[in-house]
């Protein structure tokens, strides 16, 4: 079981009959729970969701009220689906974020390079970027879908209209989409390999035997992956460009300097951050 506030989630692994009566005891456990500290739970607002390919979709009840099966649901600001992929979030997060740019465009009239960059920033692209490495899109179209968002804010500003996409981007001192992924993958990698993470290192990653490998002392163990959503989630996506910093990178006694550190590494190495 996990909660976050008010925000309460029971999870199981269920591959028969037994496992069903086994989550069902814990949904009635659960329920028990709160009767007796009077805190009851609002059973009309709570879902199930069956995950996994073969899933027997065993029906559950809380207080004798069967709970409706859902195929997504709205978890701590993202959205999920029962096949984990992200493109329902993906879309959600681009309508809000350009609705946001369009208030920005319709009642902005000084169009100041300095003024339609903080804004942006600071209320644009955090839509974007909220919990990203939970939701990292994988298929192009989703990429294609969200980069569009920062494409139509670079053409806002007057003087840069006629310059190509990645000469606005270079002007304006901003990294492609795509390259922020990659890079908040990096340093959710690093904040756990320091231990300044609430997520421990060893819950996602092994780290590599090989020790005739070149590169730095910190390199990941990679697993095969049969699907696409195991391929490109998080804990396997990140390891080859994890694995191809330097030595002097890894070593970073901050945050900061390991930002400073792939910001060296991408100036030396185009194209490093794009999948």
């Amino acid at each position: 079981m996990y909660k976050f506030a008010d925000n309460t989630k029971l999870l199981g692994k269920v591959s028969s009959a037994e496992g069903r009566g086994l989550l069902q005891q814990d949904l009635q456990d659960l329920t028990d729970w709160s009767a007796k500290w009077q805190m009851p739970f609002n059973t009309a607002k709570c879902n199930f969701m069956h995950l996994g390919r073969g899933n027997e979709e065993f029906q559950y009840f809380m207080n004798g009220h069967q709970l409706a099966t859902v195929t997504e649901e709205r978890d701590l600001g993202v959205q999920l689906t029962s096949d984990m992929k992200p493109s329902r979030q993906c879309q959600l997060a681009y309508s809000t974020a350009s609705k946001v740019l369009a208030m920005i465009g319709r009642t902005m009239t000084y169009k100041s390079l300095d003024v339609l960059l903080r804004l942006y920033k600071s209320l644009v692209r955090p839509h974007l970027a909220f919990c990203i490495s939970v939701w990292s899109p994988y298929y192009s179209k989703d990429k294609h879908l969200l980069e569009r968002v920062q494409h139509r804010f670079t053409r806002m500003i007057p003087d840069l209209k006629q310059l190509s996409y990645e000469r606005r981007l270079e002007h304006l001192g901003l990294w492609s989409l795509e390259d922020r992924r990659n890079r908040a993958d990096l340093l959710q990698v690093f904040r756990m390999y320091t231990g300044w993470s609430v997520i421990s290192f060893d819950s996602m990653f092994t780290f590599s035997d090989n020790t005739r490998t070149r590169g730095h002392s910190a390199k990941i163990a990679k697993n095969r992956s049969r699907l696409d959503v195991r391929r490109d989630f998080f804990c396997e996506r990140v390891i080859d460009r994890w694995n191809s910093l330097d030595q002097c990178v890894i070593d970073s006694t901050t945050v900061n300097a390991f930002k400073n550190g792939l910001e060296r590494t991408r100036n030396a190495s185009i194209g490093f951050f794009t999948d």
